[in-house]
């Protein structure tokens, strides 16, 4: 199996990348291979896969056979191993320019095994101003022997002069039927359950592989999808809201407690703690002091980021049911995505308009511009959810 074979439904990009990584296989001397350029920028919708299609790009780029998917050169690429890949991905909420400029430094060196020095930057579009104007710099005069895979979800999230020396490959949302085949064949899942996952997480393949694996993950898509029949009144809407925002703050936690916990430990080893000698477990400790408090900050940068991804993943929940109810108002033939919720969501078209219906739809990615906005969670999503309230 090579290493292309995961990405689904992307048989375009998939093309494009091989001839790229068999022209990478023919340079000489300090030339590249027709086909193959020094700045790759992958976008796609959530779920669609850019970050594995750019893997998957390195691992053709660094195997000897073009990405066979078996060698030891594949495996390294694709745990993150590989002395040739610099693979980086924002923690927090935002990547600096102090972290972009030690990036490019390491950019610079030249490959120790293969052809190529690969940077694997995702989330690009996460760099600020000034790390993307560092990061331009960067690919306007790259060494002879690195490449630069950029990710991003659109390629507008980039600035358009980094846009306009990369090659942009463009993944689409997978066909609910490719998702829910690779689901069943690859995943032993159920084919009744691999459907219902495929066509609730709309084509995201990662989102629809926890549906099907993970029982919790389908009971907190349940509790979101509950909210429209729950916001009769004003206070249902406060209490949804708290419910909402502590669920994310919950998982948020989760996520970071042992990693926190790891990296502060490891820190304090680093600066002596725990230490025998006279004076120097003290003098060390202190000298740590600044590092630990950059820790710190690290770390509740990356809480509230999962805290907002988790807030906007299930903002996008609702988007989906009110999606449905408005297919359902004009007729559309369309396929839902949550079907398996079709008495609910037909009780709503009826009772509602359609203009209704997009106004709550306006609603909801106006919160998620405030979300992004750093606007309080609690205080969006409670506007949010009185306007979202049944008369």
């Amino acid at each position: 199996m090579g290493v292309f074979d995961d990405l689904v439904g992307q048989d375009q990009a998939v093309a494009v990348l091989s001839r790229a990584a068999r022209a990478g296989g023919e340079v000489v001397g300090g030339g590249r291979g027709a086909g193959m350029t020094h700045a790759w920028l992958f976008t796609g919708p959530p779920g669609s896969g850019r970050e594995e299609a750019a893997r998957a790009f390195a691992a053709a780029l660094l195997c000897p056979d073009g990405g066979c998917g078996h060698c030891d050169q594949c495996h390294q690429v694709m745990i993150g191993s590989h002395p040739d890949l610099e693979s980086v991905r924002p923690q927090g909420l935002s990547y600096g320019v102090k972290q972009t400029r030690e990036l490019i430094l390491r950019a610079a060196g030249s490959p120790t095994q293969g052809r190529w020095r690969v940077i694997l930057f995702e989330d690009a579009d996460r760099a600020t101003e000034s790390a993307q104007n560092a990061v331009l710099k960067a690919i306007e005069e790259p060494p002879p022997r690195t490449v630069w895979l950029l990710c991003s979800p659109a390629p507008d999230d980039m600035m358009i002069t980094i846009r306009s020396r990369c090659r942009v490959v463009t993944l689409t949302t997978p066909r609910t039927a490719a998702v829910a085949h690779v689901l069943a064949t690859r995943d032993s899942v159920p084919v009744p359950m691999a459907e219902f996952a495929a066509r609730a997480a709309q084509g995201h393949i990662s989102r629809a592989r926890a549906l099907a694996l993970d029982e919790g993950a389908r009971g907190r898509r349940e509790s979101v999808l509950a909210i429209p029949r729950a916001l009769s009144g004003v206070g249902e809407c406060i209490s949804a809201a708290e419910r909402l925002v502590k669920a994310a703050e919950e998982e948020a936690a989760v996520a970071t407690a042992a990693l926190n916990e790891n990296e502060t430990s490891e820190l304090r080893k680093i600066y002596g703690e725990g230490s025998t000698g006279k004076g120097l477990n003290r003098g060390l400790v202190r000298g740590g002091a600044g590092a630990l408090k950059e820790l710190e900050d690290r770390q509740k940068s990356r809480a509230t980021r999962i805290k907002r991804d988790s807030l906007d993943a299930a903002l996008l929940e609702l988007v989906s049911y009110y999606r449905d109810v408005l297919a359902m108002q004009f007729g559309a033939g369309v396929e839902l995505a949550n079907d398996d919720l079709r008495f609910d969501l037909d009780q709503l078209a009826r009772a509602s308009t359609p203009e209704e219906t997009l106004r709550r739809i306006d609603a909801i990615m106006l919160c998620r511009e405030r979300l992004d906005a750093n606007v309080n969670p609690q205080i969006a999503v409670e506007a949010l959810m009185l306007s979202l309230r049944r008369p």
